[in-house]
C-alpha cells in the first residue's frame, strides 16, 4: 500500500484556495500510485483559525468546499482532509459547536469523519475554546489489493500524552493507546505543529518511542509555512514499528513523500529521508524567512522597509528580508541624528551592498530642532532625559511609517527579545512595524546568528558584529549603561521567561540579587508595551505573543523580587516606562 504524505502550505481562510493546494497534491499523489493522501489538520481551512470558527458562514462554507473537493479527488485515492465539523448535539449537551476533525473523503463522498480527542490549552493553543473533544477512537478500514489494513487515525496533540516517554499523562485518555487495543495495523497523526528551536528532535524521538512501545507503524504529517506569528516547518516523519526513522520530508518547505507499507509485514519500508538541520543558528534562519516570507505573501505585501541604524539587530532583519522577499524588494532607510557616529552610516551603507538593498539616507536633526522648539516652552526648567532620546526614535518611526504608506511596503521593526523584555525599545518608535521579525531572538543569538551567516562569506559586516551595541541616542552612549552585558541577562531572562523560575532560584544559580531584581522589575513594567508591539515570528517556547499573557496591572513579580534580592519597595516612577 502507498500512502502520500501532503506537507502543503496552506493560508488560514482560503477555503477554495487550499482546497486547490489539496487537488494538486492529489493528482500527483494519483499518479505516484498512491492509495492513500495524508494532509494536515484543518488543512482545508489553515491552522489556527482562530475566530473565524466563530463565523457560521465561515463552517457552513468549508461544509461545502469539502463536499465539493471529494466529487474532484481522483477516483481510487482515499484522501484525509482537515476541517472543523458542526457539533450537532451542542445545543442540547451545553457542549462546544465544533469537533477539529478529519474527513475521509474517497469515491466522490465523504465517507467518514473522525473527530480529536485531545484538546490543547497551553502556550498558544486555545482549542478548548472551539472545539468539543471527540469520545471515541477513530479507525477506518482500507481495501488494497483484495487485503484490508486497519488504519487509526489521530489528530496532533492526541499523540501527545504517552505517559512512559512524558513521566506524567496530561490527559486522562491515550487515543493511541486506545487504537492498539482496537488492533489498527497502522497509526496515523495529522498535525499543526507550530516550529519552536530544536522540537523536531523531540517529535521524532517521541514518534519513535510510541512506535517501539505500541509496535505499530506511525506516520506523522505536518504543516509547513507561516501563519502570522506562527511558523510551521513541516519536516513529516514515518516511522517504523521497530521505532526506526524510514522517511523524513522537508524542513520549512512544502513536500510530497510517499511511502509503502508493506501488507505483509505489517510494517512501512524506507523511504526517502531529507536531511535534519543540526545546527540551531540554521534552523532559526531558515524559520525566520519562512516566517517573513508567509507573513509578506499571505497579507499581500511584495516590498518591505526597514530602519538601517548600523547595529546589529537591523543587519540581522535586513539579511532575513533580503532572503525572503528578494533584496531588490527590500528598502533600508538609514536616519543618522548629531549623535549617531560615523560608522553607523558607513556600516549600514555596507551591509547593504553586501545584501544587493537600496538605501535611502534621512537626516532626523531638522526635525529634533524643530520639536524642540515646539516643546520649548513645556519643557521649561526640565533636564533633558528619557523624553528627548526617544523623540528620536520617534521622528525615525512616523519617517518609517511614512515610506510604508506612501508605497505599501511592510514595515518590518528590528527590535531583539532581550530589549523586548526589558523594555529597552520605545513606542511609536522603534516599535513600529507590521511585523517584529526577531522578537523572539535573544541578543546573544542574533550575534550567533550573524557569525554562522558569515561562515562562508561576509554578509554582515565584521565591524557591525564586533562594536559595542548602543542606541545612539545621546553621546558616547552603549546599552551596558542602563542593562546588564547581555549574556547576564539573556541568561537571567531565558530563566524567568523560558522556565518560569522564581527570582530564588534565579539567585541560586549565581546571579547577582540586585541585577535579578532589576531585570524582573524591567520585565514587569514593560508588559504595556508589548501588548502594542508587532506580533512577533516565535522560534521558541515561550515568545511573547498569544503564549505570553500577563497582566499589565500586577504587583506580584515585583514584590516577590524585592524580597529575594533584600532590598526595600523601590518608586516605580523611577522606572522608564517610554
Amino acid at each position: 500500500m502507498k500512502i502520500a504524505i501532503a506537507q502543503i502550505n496552506p493560508t488560514v481562510g482560503d477555503l477554495t484556495g487550499n482546497a486547490q493546494r489539496i487537488l494538486e497534491v492529489a493528482s500527483q499523489a494519483a499518479d505516484r500510485g498512491a492509495d492513500l493522501l495524508l494532509t494536515p489538520e484543518l488543512s482545508l481551512c489553515g491552522y489556527p483559525p482562530r475566530d473565524l470558527l466563530m463565523r457560521p458562514s465561515f463552517i457552513q462554507k468549508m461544509k461545502q468546499q469539502v463536499t465539493a473537493l471529494a466529487k474532484l479527488l481522483p477516483s481510487g485515492l482515499t484522501t484525509l482532509v482537515g476541517i472543523a465539523e458542526e457539533n450537532r448535539s451542542a445545543t442540547s449537551k451545553g457542549e462546544k459547536p465544533l469537533f477539529n476533525s478529519m474527513a475521509l473523503l474517497n469515491n466522490g463522498q465523504v465517507q467518514e469523519i473522525f473527530h480529536k480527542r485531545l484538546l490543547p490549552t497551553y502556550d498558544v493553543f486555545d482549542e478548548d475554546r472551539y472545539f468539543e473533544s471527540g469520545n471515541a477512537a477513530n479507525s477506518f478500514v482500507l481495501s488494497v489489493n483484495d487485503e484490508s489494513v486497519h488504519i487509526g487515525v489521530t489528530i496532533c496533540e492526541d499523540l501527545w500524552n504517552n505517559e512512559s516517554f512524558w513521566g506524567k499523562r496530561n490527559y486522562p485518555v491515550d487515543p493511541t493507546q486506545e487504537l492498539v487495543e482496537k488492533g489498527v495495523d497502522l497509526v496515523l497523526n495529522l498535525s499543526a505543529s507550530p516550529y519552536i528551536c530544536g522540537k523536531q528532535v523531540l517529535r521524532e524521538q517521541m514518534i519513535a518511542h510510541e512506535a517501539k512501545q505500541c509496535q505499530r507503524s506511525i506516520i506523522y504529517v505536518n504543516q509547513v509555512g507561516g501563519n502570522d506569528d506562527l511558523i510551521f516547518d513541516g519536516q513529516s516523519v514515518a516511522v517504523n514499528k521497530q521505532g526506526d526513522l524510514v522517511s523524513r520530508s522537508a524542513a520549512f518547505d512544502t513536500d510530497l513523500q510517499i511511502v509503502s507499507f508493506d501488507l505483509a509485514t505489517q510494517d512501512l519500508q524506507l523511504s526517502a529521508t531529507e536531511p535534519l538541520i543540526k545546527n540551531s543558528d540554521a534552523e532559526i534562519w531558515a524559520a525566520l524567512v519562512l516566517g517573513v516570507k508567509d507573513y509578506a505573501r499571505k497579507c499581500g505585501f511584495t516590498k518591505a522597509v526597514i530602519g538601517l541604524s548600523g547595529g546589529v539587530d537591523s543587519a540581522l532583519v535586513g539579511a532575513i528580508a533580503a532572503e525572503a522577499l528578494g533584496p531588490q524588494n527590500v528598502l533600508g532607510i538609514l536616519m543618522p541624528s548629531p549623535y549617531s557616529s560615523g560608522h553607523s552610516v558607513s556600516d549600514a551603507e555596507a551591509l547593504a551592498e553586501n545584501l544587493g538593498m537600496v538605501t535611502k539616507k534621512l537626516s532626523i536633526a531638522p526635525l529634533m530642532t524643530d520639536y524642540d522648539a515646539v516643546l520649548a516652552d513645556t519643557f521649561t526648567g526640565t533636564e533633558d532625559g528619557v523624553a528627548e532620546e526617544n523623540l528620536q526614535s520617534r521622528i525615525r518611526g512616523n519617517l518609517l511609517m511614512a515610506v510604508s504608506n506612501k508605497f505599501g511596503h511592510l514595515l518590518l521593526s528590528t527590535g531583539n527579545k532581550s530589549e523586548m523584555a526589558v523594555g529597552y525599545c520605545t513606542l511609536y518608535g522603534d516599535m513600529n512595524g507590521g511585523l517584529a521579525v526577531i522578537a523572539d531572538v535573544p541578543k546573544t543569538r542574533v550575534y550567533s546568528i550573524c557569525r554562522w551567516l558569515n561562515r562562508d562569506r561576509q554578509v554582515i559586516p565584521e565591524h557591525i558584529i564586533t562594536k559595542p551595541p548602543s542606541a545612539e541616542l545621546k553621546p558616547d552612549q552603549v546599552d551596558q549603561d542602563s542593562l546588564p552585558d547581555y549574556d547576564t541577562l539573556d541568561s537571567i531572562l531565558e530563566r524567568l521567561v523560558q522556565k518560569q523560575q522564581s527570582a530564588d532560584d534565579i539567585i541560586a544559580a549565581g546571579h547577582s540579587p540586585a541585577v535579578v531584581e532589576k531585570v524582573i522589575r524591567l520585565v514587569t513594567r514593560a508588559e504595556f508595551k508589548r501588548r502594542q508591539a508587532p506580533p512577533v515570528l516565535k522560534v521558541t517556547d515561550r515568545a511573547f505573543g498569544m503564549g505570553w499573557r500577563m497582566p499589565i496591572a500586577s504587583r506580584w513579580a515585583l514584590e516577590i523580587a524585592q524580597a529575594a534580592a533584600g532590598s526595600e519597595t523601590e518608586h516605580l516612577a523611577a522606572i522608564s516606562v517610554s
